[in-house]
């Protein structure tokens, strides 16, 4: 059975299914959302109003068998926060569930002629609407119990919380764990206002009894799995006892604040103190001490072999979140100048609760402590902001609305972003080539973007110097080429790390690929397909008024130094400008 795009108008409350046209035909994950964007978006429109639309796809390989590490999703559409073009991907049930169900996407598109709110259920059969007045200002974490009660199978659980109800730009799109909670995000750039703004509260993905999917050569299928299954399973950071799989993401707290790249009080310093106290090292140690459900080794998804989520438990041994990431730990902890490991688990629940990106709200906690409103340090304060957010008072509003419109709120001049968007978790003015991926992606300031910390601070695909300039632009060019692939696949990016040291592992990812959609596809080709989507992204972002002015880093990182290494930002933004000088060339 041939894929097909569904698609759902909120306005006729219709849901219909489509060939997927021949335009899309060789696309999927970010190569398909960000395809569907650009060709059915006005780039010009207002991102809460009736012409944008948000798209779903997983990727080139996921839902098939025993693809490792595979189940992201793809979320799409013009983004709130930046303006341009947003791809946020979550791991989660989903990508895998809409797959075997023979969709490619889904597209989500209208907005309800009387207002109301809905709930949509998916399965082999169709789609059915109902009215979700009874679940409106519920948190994320009640509405996955309430939608795996009233359904059977275990389903996807895709929603919003009281974030995007409210239409804030910093609404993010949950999606459920195998555990059946919250905590799978396609968090950044505001896409959970965008399914808001369509009148979705949640949507149900049911899988059993679908088509599943068509692998067009099981053999070459096989043998790319199986190299790429095997990269993973020899790499460092990647193995079991390796890095990831020890510590999580989070393993690179001490790492960072090692190198001076760990952005500290808004982005005044590139250590912080209280580093080891919310690393992943002490966070590994609370769980292994206070048992119970707490677990290391947690995938996000099912087929997950790196396993680098955990469940983090309270002193008695129950649940209590699920993922303390390394950016969420740095952005609610060093970010703010606060080293305690139970505030960021807390906060860490109230954004998946009501639907946070906790990159942008952590952020926007240390802003509103640079404008002083909060003294750095004080997690009593830092924790009622989330009660602001979810009871929507105006100041909850303002923080709903990320760095940019609390920076102004507040009078504060140091605002780290890029088109709007916030800064993760690495120091661009200590480590320059992740600063050119800020800047020059058209997805705001956005690490997974082109993940050059690799080669800067990990060493892997070889050892770059995070403090010059050298080459820069072209390693970001490089990396967020194969970030759009590897976006594109449905596999984790955390591929990354094996497939750049081990060529056998490279080869084997788009040998996958190839098996399952019968594309002519090689390693050879991964990086000028990936400049593909980068092409249609930025020239998405171009029509919607974007120029090269926008590709630079805020002003005050070109003012201060940052210590401990005592560096400004010094990259010529001719260099940055070449990163995407191509695009008209070609």
């Amino acid at each position: 059975m041939a894929k097909q795009i569904l698609r759902i108008n909120m306005t006729k409350l219709e849901a219909t299914y489509e060939p997927v046209p021949e335009k899309w035909a060789r696309w999927a994950g970010r190569g398909l959302t960000s395809s569907i964007v650009a060709d059915e978006v006005d780039p010009t429109c207002h991102p809460l109003g009736p012409n944008n639309k948000l798209a779903i796809a997983p990727g080139w390989v996921s839902g098939s068998p025993a693809a490792p590490s595979s189940g992201r999703t793809s979320f799409g559409g013009k983004s709130p926060l930046t303006g341009g073009i947003k791809e946020a991907n979550s791991g989660g049930l989903s990508s895998q569930k809409i797959a075997k169900l023979g969709l490619a996407a889904i597209i989500l598109e209208g907005m309800p002629k009387d207002g109301k709110w809905y709930s949509i259920f998916i399965d082999k059969d169709g789609v059915q609407f109902e009215d979700a007045a009874d679940l409106m200002g519920k948190g994320m974490y009640e509405i996955d119990t309430l939608m795996w009660e009233k359904y059977p199978n275990k389903p996807a659980v895709i929603g919003i919380g009281p974030a995007g109800e409210m239409k804030l730009s910093n609404a993010g799109i949950s999606v459920n764990d195998p555990e059946g909670e919250p905590g799978r995000y396609a968090g950044r750039g505001g896409l959970g206002a965008v399914m808001g703004a369509r009148g979705v509260k949640v949507m149900v993905v049911d899988d059993k009894g679908g088509p599943g999917v068509e692998v067009a050569n099981m053999d070459l299928f096989k043998t790319g799995r199986k190299k790429l299954t095997a990269a993973i399973g020899a790499h460092d950071l990647t193995k079991r006892d390796g890095g990831l799989w020890t510590f999580g993401t989070n393993v690179l707290m001490n790492i960072i604040n090692e190198a001076g790249g760990l952005p500290t009080r808004n982005f005044s310093a590139g250590q912080f103190e209280g580093a080891a106290k919310i690393s992943g090292e002490a966070v590994v140690e609370n769980i292994e001490a206070r048992g119970g459900v707490g677990t290391k080794h947690h995938a996000c998804h099912p087929g997950c072999i790196m396993q680098c989520s955990s469940i983090y438990p309270h002193e008695d041994g129950t649940a209590f979140v699920s993922v303390i990431e390394y950016e969420t730990s740095w952005a609610l902890g060093a970010n703010c100048g606060i080293d305690d490991i139970e505030y960021i688990a807390q906060a860490t629940w109230e954004c998946n609760d009501i639907g946070l990106d906790t990159i942008e709200a952590g952020n926007t906690i240390a802003i509103a402590m640079d404008g002083g409103y909060l003294e750095f340090g004080d997690t009593e304060g830092a924790l009622k902001t989330f009660d602001e957010v979810r009871s929507g008072t105006p100041l909850g509003r303002v923080f709903g609305q990320g760095v940019e419109a609390t920076a102004k709120a507040f009078g504060v001049y140091r605002v780290p972003t890029v088109k709007g968007q916030s800064m993760p978790a690495y120091e661009p003015r200590a480590i320059k080539g992740i600063g050119v991926t800020y800047a020059t992606t058209a997805m705001g300031a956005d690490h997974t973007s082109g993940y050059t910390i690799a080669p800067e601070i990990a060493g892997v695909g070889g050892k770059v110097d995070p403090l010059t300039h050298t080459d820069k632009a072209g390693l970001s060019l490089t990396f967020q080429s194969a970030t759009a692939f590897i976006d594109s696949t449905g596999y984790c990016l955390f591929i990354a790390f094996p497939i750049l040291d081990i060529p056998e592992g490279w080869a084997g990812m788009a040998e996958s690929v190839a098996g399952v959609t019968g594309l002519d596809i090689t390693g050879d080709d991964v990086l000028a397909i990936g400049k593909e989507v980068l092409k249609i992204e930025r020239l998405f972002n171009e029509a919607a008024g974007f120029t090269t002015a926008d590709d630079r880093l805020p002003e005050f990182m070109r003012d201060e130094a940052l210590p401990p290494h005592n560096v400004k930002w010094t990259m010529a933004d001719e260099d940055l400008d070449q990163v995407y000088a191509w695009v008209h060339e070609d």
